[in-house]
């Protein structure tokens, strides 16, 4: 399993802000905000339902991350994606850091990938409904 999943009360905006909140409370920002409904509209003339892709950052984080192994930021940041099911619920699925920083062997790099899941998993917790 490389994720894991919270499903919040709530709409999709709502949500957004939840999951924004939520994560500065962990220490992480959004570095990136993807509306890949959007482009698939604009680029494909393919209508979808909300899907957003935060790519969070805890700076402090990646800091040791990249001091570990230079290499590491191929796997950053943090993925966080935000999606409108059909019922129109809401699902945020999280990236989990220890199933992708598993690939890199490097000492410390296990230790810090557990820390941001337990973070990350913090976050859910804030969020689930």
């Amino acid at each position: 399993m490389y994720g894991f999943h919270a499903h919040p009360k709530g709409g999709f905006e709502q949500t957004i802000a939840a999951v924004t909140e939520a994560l500065k409370s962990e220490g992480f920002g959004v570095l990136s905000d993807i509306d890949v409904a959007a482009t698939f509209k604009a680029k494909l003339d393919i209508d979808r339902r909300p899907y957003r892709i935060l790519g969070a950052c805890n700076p402090g984080l990646a800091n040791q991350a990249i001091g570990a192994d230079a290499d590491i930021g191929l796997l950053l940041p943090c993925n966080v994606v935000v999606r409108e099911e059909d019922d129109g619920s809401v699902t945020v699925a999280f990236m989990d850091p220890v199933a992708v920083l598993d690939l890199v062997q490097q000492p410390g790099v296990n230790d810090l990938a557990n820390d941001v899941r337990n973070r990350l998993q913090r976050v859910r917790d804030q969020i689930d409904g």
